[in-house]
């Protein structure tokens, strides 16, 4: 059996179970103690698990919250990455949502240069982002009000939410900070969700955003389940095994292969 085999096994038995043991796992596969330690610490440097003594649990938990101007400089090329798949998704005189994200403001600032994609309308609750789509003259820009998050440059509260109701959109671009098979898609920011939260409930469709790093990783708080997601969007860097994962669950997972250069290709489970 191939490395990455015995790892997407391992991450499933961890998404059953929550845990796994050295010894099971040398039984299961059939290979040396030595091989499931390696194999543990790879899937722990990539995020997947933590190690125990004598074993593993699942995944890490991600409970930074870092401000927007820490925030804007993390892993930023897998951001673009991301953004470059979304925006080719969109086509003229759609409207879609787009919730207060760095991801999100690359979006924005691909967006703000294609002239191609005329009278589209684009709701918001983040400053930057709109400050970046009132420089396309194509585009319409509804903020959603509400109170002003300085750290964040970006609107919250029931207000936020109640104006957020009143619209429908064609796509909402829901940016989020973990994703796993077992806690589903979660985020840190209390002042955030709420507005996740109204933008999947008026979207037509809802696209995911997460960097490979948010893979199998579990924030505080949970914004949706998997299934209400129509797609989610990734980058390369992330690991095959884990890909093969999500798409063994039936899992619309959308990601640029690497050194590919034609537009990326959706890839479901057979």
């Amino acid at each position: 059996m191939l490395a990455h085999e015995r790892h997407s096994q391992i991450l499933a038995l961890l998404e059953e179970q929550g845990s796994v043991k050295v010894e099971s796992l040398v039984k299961l596969f059939g290979v040396s103690t030595e091989t499931i330690r390696r194999d543990l610490e790879f899937l722990e440097k990539r995020g997947s698990l933590t190690r125990v003594y004598g074993g593993a649990v699942l995944e890490k938990i991600n409970d930074r919250q870092l401000v927007h101007k820490n925030r804007i400089k993390e892993n930023i090329e897998q951001k673009k990455e991301i953004a470059r798949i979304a925006v080719s998704l969109l086509s003229d005189e759609q409207t879609i949502a787009l919730n207060s994200s760095t991801t999100n403001l690359e979006i924005a600032k691909l967006i703000k240069n294609k002239n191609k994609l005329s009278k589209l309308t684009v709701l918001t609750n983040s400053v930057l982002i709109a400050n970046e789509l009132i420089q396309n003259s194509n585009c319409s820009v509804f903020l959603t009000g509400g109170f002003f998050k300085r750290d964040e440059f970006s609107l919250a509260g029931p207000l936020a939410t109640n104006n957020i109701s009143q619209f429908f959109v064609d796509i909402a671009f829901i940016s989020v900070s973990g994703i796993s098979l077992r806690a589903g898609i979660t985020d840190y920011d209390m002042d955030e969700l709420p507005v996740q939260k109204e933008m999947i409930s008026i979207a037509q469709k809802v696209i995911i955003l997460a960097d490979s790093s948010k893979f199998c990783s579990r924030s505080l708080l949970k914004v949706t389940d998997l299934d209400k997601a129509n797609a989610i969007i990734t980058d390369s860097n992330l690991e095959e095994s884990v890909y093969q994962e999500f798409l063994s669950n039936g899992i619309n997972l959308i990601k640029q292969e690497p050194n590919q250069t034609s537009p990326p290709t959706t890839r479901r489970a057979k």
